[in-house]
């Protein structure tokens, strides 16, 4: 009686929805998969017999010019700081699924990072303070330097 009470209720399986064939890049922008190609090939370095079998490097690519999931400022912006095909590779696991996520993650990560806007700098005034400290050093340095001459030659 109590056992069940217990155990988590069962959670059902995934199916595969609107969210699940969307890459999320921040909070206003979802690019269909459809848009990104992934492609898989050997991964280099060390793993032995498996790496010289498995195409666990996965390679997500991003082609701006032919999206259209993206607005026209969102384009503009993308390819002034990030160029035409935006770029993303991963080998560091040795399965190529985690290697996908991976490369999704890194991409949207590059994505994001390229199409954030700056803050503007609002100008300020330097304070009452901070101008007699710098004044103050300016003072100091000048006796430092003055204190470094040669003494005057008496005649």
């Amino acid at each position: 009686m109590g056992y069940d009470r217990l155990m988590a209720p069962p959670t059902p399986a995934p199916t595969p929805d609107e969210s699940s064939r969307v890459l999320r890049v921040g909070a206003h922008l979802a690019i269909p998969l459809a848009e990104i190609t992934l492609r898989a090939s050997r991964s280099s370095g060390p793993g032995g017999q498996h790496a010289n079998v498995t195409a666990s490097r996965v390679e997500a690519s991003f082609d701006v010019l032919a999206s259209s999931a993206l607005t026209d400022a969102q384009r503009a912006r993308l390819l002034a700081r990030a160029g035409d095909r935006v770029v993303a590779v991963a080998q560091d696991e040795r399965s190529q699924s985690r290697n996908r996520e991976l490369a999704l993650s890194r991409l949207a990560d590059r994505l994001d990072a390229a199409l954030a806007v700056p803050r503007t700098r609002r100008p300020t005034r330097p304070t009452a303070a901070s101008r007699t400290r710098r004044l103050d050093a300016k003072r100091q340095a000048s006796q430092r330097k003055v204190g470094r001459r040669r003494p005057p030659a008496d005649d």
